[in-house]
């Protein structure tokens, strides 16, 4: 068994360590990470500019890019000929609920496994009073061995949320839903020229079954996510919307042969 390792935090980060570690006794593990903190980059592939990977120490490798081009460079690259059968991300520096798994590079590096057909498993760590990245590494461990034991689907995609205190079990949850309010505060520098942060205020929807619910009761959360971002019940409620669109194809047909020839 083969897992990759990468993250968010970079490549010195305290979750990467632990979690590195505690998977080694269950497989070979072969870290690469970028070389910085690159939170919230979310899916983003570097284009613009060539990348450079550097090793750190024997099976890992640091690298000036996203984590999305961590996973890309060690698939299609440093382990062509050797693949990882997992690709496991974290563990986050912070929790990855809800909306919030579009912004994370943590959860995007599992999507992007997902997306060479390896399975993939993100893992964020509530910070607070309590926290333990030792304890979440152990308990990381104890579920991806339960995983491969299991045997490991090529589609897997979970995204895993372990909360501050010491957990009340394993649930099984959906995404919740969340709001911003104030997300852009306006500055002045000494200058006075104007400058922006992106920042807010959350505000949570109270709904059962959420990985927010249930990690707010001190549960560690388990979501499934999947890459296929189509909304099915909206292909089945869009007949208003076909008739619309219909319409206006027919109107664009018109008005495309109503037009003099040169």
């Amino acid at each position: 068994m083969r897992i990759l390792v990468t993250n968010d935090d970079g490549i010195f980060a305290e979750g990467l360590k632990l979690l590195a570690a505690a998977l080694e006794p269950i497989a070979d593990v072969v870290v690469v990470a970028p070389d910085r903190e690159q939170s919230a980059s979310s899916h983003s592939l570097t284009l613009n500019h060539p990348l450079r990977m550097k090793r750190v120490r024997e099976h890992w490798y640091a690298v000036d890019g996203t984590p999305t081009d961590c996973v890309n460079l060690a698939v299609q690259g440093l382990l062509k000929e050797c693949p990882p059968d997992l690709v496991v991300s974290g563990i986050n520096y912070g929790l990855n609920l809800g909306g919030d798994v579009t912004y994370s590079g943590t959860v995007s590096a599992a999507f992007e496994a997902s997306m060479h057909h390896f399975p993939g498993i993100a893992f964020s760590q509530e910070i607070g009073e309590g926290a333990s990245f030792s304890a979440s590494a152990e308990l990381a461990h104890d579920m991806v061995r339960v995983l491969i034991q299991g045997g490991l689907p090529k589609d897997l995609l979970l995204n895993v949320n372990f909360p501050a205190a010491r957990p009340n079990g394993i649930e099984w949850t959906r995404l919740g839903k969340r709001t911003y309010r104030q997300t852009v505060v306006e500055k002045l520098d000494p200058k006075g020229r104007k400058y922006y942060w992106i920042a807010g205020t959350p505000e949570w929807e109270e709904e059962s079954g959420t990985d927010y619910q249930a990690l707010t009761s001190g549960f560690v959360t388990v979501t499934p996510l999947h890459l296929d971002l189509t909304d099915y019940a909206g292909l089945e409620r869009s007949d208003k919307l076909r008739l619309q669109f219909d319409r206006l194809n027919v109107s664009h047909d018109a008005s495309q042969s109503a037009e003099p020839s040169a």
